[in-house]
């Protein structure tokens, strides 16, 4: 697991970009000077793109459009509603509870479809990476949440064994395979939802996709979305480690 994060780190915008800007640098060493123009022109043009507000909003924008808000009207029931993690962190030193993280509007939509009937049960998916298990699972974290919003600890199902996308799918289907539940309500982040739900449905769930978590909202432009932002790098970087992720799941057969 530990090698396919690095891996995937290594193919984000910024590290090829650096591989390119230093890789150009090697060939200005070897006394290839308009080859080596060449590469640190690319590396720096490919680092600019991906740190464009303008082009991070559009790349997410991409994403996120397949998943609109839907009304709570327009929600269809089911036999769970299943919150995925990502938005909460553990109560670890010095802190004295989670902190609740940019995707914790998770666990809040999640609350709110099971306070309106939609399912009878919440399922809160999510482990610890085993180099960060420091604080235990965060669907212990998000349990504590949704306590505190008023949810009875019997009507949630904690879900502590996954660390990714696949094992949220691959543990989740056993719980509810064990309560002959098939429909589930699925929620995470709109941006997450593409991949999540093709996971969801490879592993034989027949899933609604609850999307919430909406990044990208309607703004007028400006001259700074062209001027690199380090906070738009790493958005895109998000949604291009969501593209590569389906590309991946597809090629495991993980996605359907």
């Amino acid at each position: 697991m530990l090698i396919s994060k690095i891996m995937t780190q290594l193919a984000m915008p910024l590290s090829v970009s650096g591989l390119l800007i230093l890789m150009g640098m090697l060939v200005l060493l070897l006394r290839r000077s308009l080859v080596s123009v060449g590469l640190v022109l690319a590396g720096l043009a490919w680092l600019w793109l991906w740190a464009m507000p303008a082009f991070s909003e559009g790349v997410r924008a991409m994403l996120e459009g397949q998943y609109p808000p839907l009304a709570l009207e327009a929600i269809p029931e089911a036999g769970a509603v299943v919150v995925l993690g990502g938005g909460v962190e553990p109560a670890v030193p010095p802190r004295l509870f989670p902190d609740l993280g940019d995707a914790s509007d998770r666990v809040w939509h999640g609350v709110r479809l099971l306070q309106a009937g939609k399912a009878p049960r919440l399922v809160l998916s999510g482990g610890a990476l085993p180099w960060h298990a420091e604080g235990g699972p965060e669907s212990q974290a998000m349990l504590a949440f949704v306590t505190d919003l008023g949810v009875p600890r019997e009507r949630v199902l904690i879900e502590s064994q996954s660390a990714t996308t696949r094992g949220n799918a691959v543990e989740t289907a056993q719980l509810m395979a064990e309560r002959g539940v098939r429909r589930v309500l699925l929620v995470t982040s709109a941006l997450h939802m593409r991949r999540a739900e093709a996971a969801f449905r490879a592993v034989g769930l027949e899933v609604v996709p609850a999307a919430t978590d909406h990044e990208v909202v309607e703004q007028a432009s400006t001259a700074l979305d062209y001027l690199p932002d380090a906070q738009a790098l790493a958005d895109s970087s998000r949604a291009f480690k969501e593209i590569l992720g389906l590309f991946v799941y597809r090629l495991r057969g993980w996605a359907r």
